[in-house]
């Protein structure tokens, strides 16, 4: 689950229980607030309007099912984080994973093809060199997508 499905748990469970909740939620803004809760609901309506791209049922049931788990792991693995700049961070991925979602019509990250040996030439410390070098180039859609695996 992203980053913004566990802060958006704690405070879905803060506001609707607030007697059962013996922790404190830690301070954000309520435009951060506000953004989080608003990709939440988002990410589930994108689920329920969701079709396959096959057209096959099954293959809808599935992409939808995985959209809702993929959610709900990565907020809930995140709702703890209180660094604003790690929040951004999950924000600005959630927002990518979904536009290249419905641009692609696959709710599936989209790997990232490079060569063995694309990113630096070869020396004696050239795969130190080309592992720290591909985990820079990285896109941001697959760094929560990464951690999960």
């Amino acid at each position: 689950m992203t980053p913004f499905g566990v802060l958006l748990a704690k405070i879905l469970e803060v506001c609707l229980f607030p007697s059962t909740a013996n922790f404190t939620v830690p301070k954000m803004t309520t435009a951060t607030r506000q953004e989080v809760l608003g990709l939440y609901r988002k990410i589930f309506r994108l689920a329920r309007r969701w079709h396959a791209a096959s057209g096959q049922m099954e293959d809808t049931i599935r992409e939808k099912q995985y959209i809702i788990n993929e959610a709900r792991i990565l907020f809930q693995k995140n709702k703890n984080l209180t660094d604003s700049e790690l929040i951004k961070q999950c924000i600005d991925e959630c927002t990518a994973r979904i536009e290249i979602g419905l641009h692609y019509q696959i709710p599936y990250p989209r790997p990232i093809h490079l060569p063995p040996t694309a990113l630096s030439p070869l020396q004696s410390r050239g795969f130190q060199n080309q592992e720290k070098l591909r985990k820079l180039s990285r896109p941001l859609y697959l760094k929560s997508h990464d951690e999960i695996l």
